[in-house]
């Protein structure tokens, strides 16, 4: 069974990659004192959860403090599990955005999966949002007709039957 983590107020908080375009691997990382924890994610959950995240400090009522700057992966970055689900909730008598992500799981049945919460500012997560926009800019474009990333020489498209797609 893998680690389960749950930090209370982590001191880093940031999304990041290893790897070169196309070949990129996805992380989000938390630190906590000296507690480093280090998930693999999909790139689609790091644009999915800095959407949500940008929506919902956006509702929430209250200034605005100032984003860390350093946003790095830190050192090692070495995945404890690779994440299934997100979630995202509110504690309010802490005015803490609580982010919880669930171990991704290949069969029913088994072992529970491990979970990680991290309770973070809205700083933190503004933060996120703005290093995950960052990360996205640097992204292959994609296929206008199936949304999946294309190489720059094209890429062999589902909706035109295998025919390959070029960049326009």
């Amino acid at each position: 069974m893998s680690a389960s983590f749950d930090f209370e107020a982590p001191d880093h908080f940031t999304t990041g990659t290893v790897g070169p375009s196309g070949q990129r691997v996805f992380y989000l990382q938390a630190r906590e004192a000296r507690r480093i924890v280090t998930l693999k994610v999909e790139k689609e959950q790091v644009r999915a959860l800095a959407e949500y995240l940008s929506g919902f400090l956006a509702r929430l009522k209250g200034g605005a403090e100032a984003i860390p700057e350093d946003l790095a992966l830190l050192e090692p970055v070495e995945a404890a599990w690779d994440v299934g689900s997100i979630g995202v909730g509110y504690d309010e008598g802490r005015d803490r955005i609580v982010v919880e992500a669930g171990e991704a799981v290949e069969e029913e049945g088994g072992e529970e999966p491990a979970a990680a919460r991290f309770r973070v500012t809205r700083a933190q997560a503004a933060g996120f949002v703005e290093r995950a926009q960052e990360l996205m800019r640097g992204s292959r474009p994609a296929c206008p007709l199936c949304t999946q990333p294309m190489d720059p020489a094209g890429h062999v498209c589902p909706r035109k039957n295998g025919h390959v797609a070029h960049n326009a």
